[in-house]
């Protein structure tokens, strides 16, 4: 088991603790192709207590709500953890959403301050709103408020598989929790560089490129606002990445411009988010020399299962359990955390009914279903409500998805169940390709390579697959395609 959090104890001031012993560190660097700019520790410790303080003078008090509304620009982790290192509650948000969305959220949340960025929607709501600038402003130095470390720390909102977004409540433990991943996955040592490919404002960037980096006393490499897929291996270069992270489709961009990928000092790659082909990770390995190791996880508890370099995962899988997880698969398939993960969120934003129906016994569901091999390995097949019925056999769509996307003609593929007749259901397979492609010639690569029963009936083409809010494949909305786009 995993050494207990401490007691008291502030997530802001763990993640800054660098600060006391190498204040003239790097701790973060946010690349541009051009230029650079870097932040000490000892800078980025002043500037969040000093935002702090700014909280504090404006009435806020510890539990208050801080909505974000920021673009990939530094204020991000600045105001973020500046309201943690006070005791107020922030709300990471993703600059994409609409003025009735970010609207939606705030009349549940009730937040008390906006943190405003420049050309971001903002709600219609009576809180606070503090423009971003007003950040490098903040004077004053206030020491972090410590306390229980099951108290709430922060709040998430995720689109689950429902659709709806839903507020997801983390204690301050949460980030003590995540260093099950720094052997489990990470392989991360002080002397890491890890550049991550997304926007501040994603979860994945926030903890597993700043939060874990800055933990560990790391450099965090983050790509400026506007950087493109193709440019990343030229900063991997220039800025000295030992360790990469991304989510499988930026990987995949990447391969597409560069054959190779010089990154001399690159130790090995992380993949998240979604489903990591086995094709892929082979073609990173052979344009970058190093491996690419996966990680399944979900926003109430983050990554529990992963390979990384002292145990590979296996041809195939996903991982193993990391070190101090403990985790269930049922006889279903489904797997579950145990309640007394540390990583493990509070609940669901005012929903406890919700939150309790998600739970089996002392076993929270995750909703994945997954393979487990005699050794422990994980094999992800897929979300529960994902898994498809053909010919009365369950089927991964992830399987059919991996069979198909081996097309030497197709860039990707989505694998959905459609009724056809009343009780009829078939597999139909969304595919991308730059050129027409012979539906007979599918049906025939589909047959030499999945059992009948896994076939797809019907193939579509579509000019890029459907994703949600974060950037995760909506299979919903293929589902409900009709069947004849005539």
């Amino acid at each position: 088991m995993s050494a207990p959090c401490p007691s008291p104890f502030n997530m802001a001031a763990y993640v800054l603790s660098a600060a006391k012993e190498t204040p003239g560190k790097t701790a973060l660097v946010i690349a541009g192709a051009s230029k650079a700019q870097r932040w000490r520790y000892g800078e980025l410790e002043a500037r969040v207590a000093a935002i702090a303080a700014a909280f504090t003078a404006r009435g806020l008090v510890p539990g208050d709500r801080v909505l974000l509304r920021l673009g990939n620009t530094v204020e991000f982790p600045l105001a973020y953890l500046g309201a943690i290192w006070a005791g107020m509650v922030p709300v990471p948000t993703s600059a994409a959403l609409t003025g009735p969305e970010i609207t939606a959220i705030a009349a549940e949340l009730s937040p008390v301050l906006v943190i405003a960025g420049d050309g971001v929607a903002l709600p219609e709501h009576p809180a606070q709103v503090m423009p971003q600038v007003e950040l490098h402003g903040a004077e004053g130095h206030q020491p972090p408020q410590m306390g229980d470390p099951e108290r709430l720390a922060y709040i998430i909102y995720t689109s689950g598989t429902s659709g709806r977004p839903r507020g997801v409540m983390h204690a301050h433990r949460a980030v003590w929790a995540r260093r099950m991943m720094w052997e489990g996955w990470y392989d991360l040592q002080p002397s890491d560089r890890l550049l991550h490919a997304g926007a501040f404002n994603w979860t994945y960037t926030l903890g597993t490129g700043l939060m874990d980096p800055w933990a560990r006393g790391a450099t965090a490499v983050i790509p400026a606002s506007g950087t493109r897929p193709e440019q990343l291996p030229l900063l991997m270069a220039r800025h000295d990445a030992t360790i990469f992270a991304a989510a499988p489709g930026v990987y995949r961009q990447m391969l597409r411009q560069h054959g190779a990928i010089s990154a001399p000092r690159l130790r090995h790659g992380l993949s998240a988010g979604e489903k990591l082909p086995d094709a892929l990770a082979q073609a990173w390995k052979a344009a970058t020399g190093c491996e690419v190791y996966e990680a399944l996880g979900m926003s109430e508890c983050s990554t529990y299962v992963s390979g990384c370099p002292a145990r590979p995962a296996p041809p195939g899988a996903t991982g193993y359990p990391q070190p101090g997880r403990r985790l269930r698969v049922g006889a279903d398939g489904q797997l579950g955390i145990h309640r007394s993960d540390p990583g493990l969120m509070l609940g669901y934003l005012d929903a406890p009914d919700e939150t309790a129906s998600r739970y089996d016994g002392d076993w929270f569901m995750t909703g994945d279903t997954v393979a487990e091999a005699e050794d422990g390995a994980i094999t992800y097949l897929g979300r529960n409500d994902d898994m498809m019925n053909a010919g009365g056999y369950r089927v991964s769509p992830l399987e059919v998805e991996a069979a198909m996307t081996a097309h030497p003609e197709l860039t990707a593929t989505a694998a959905v169940e459609v009724e056809v007749k009343p009780g009829t259901t078939v597999v139909r397979c969304f595919y991308v390709a730059p050129q027409a492609v012979d539906i007979d010639d599918l049906s025939a690569f589909a047959a030499s390579r999945l059992a009948r029963y896994k076939c797809p009936r019907i193939f579509t083409p579509i000019a890029q697959l459907p994703t949600n809010a974060n950037g995760k494949l909506n299979r919903k909305l293929l589902r409900d395609l009709p069947l004849d786009p005539a």
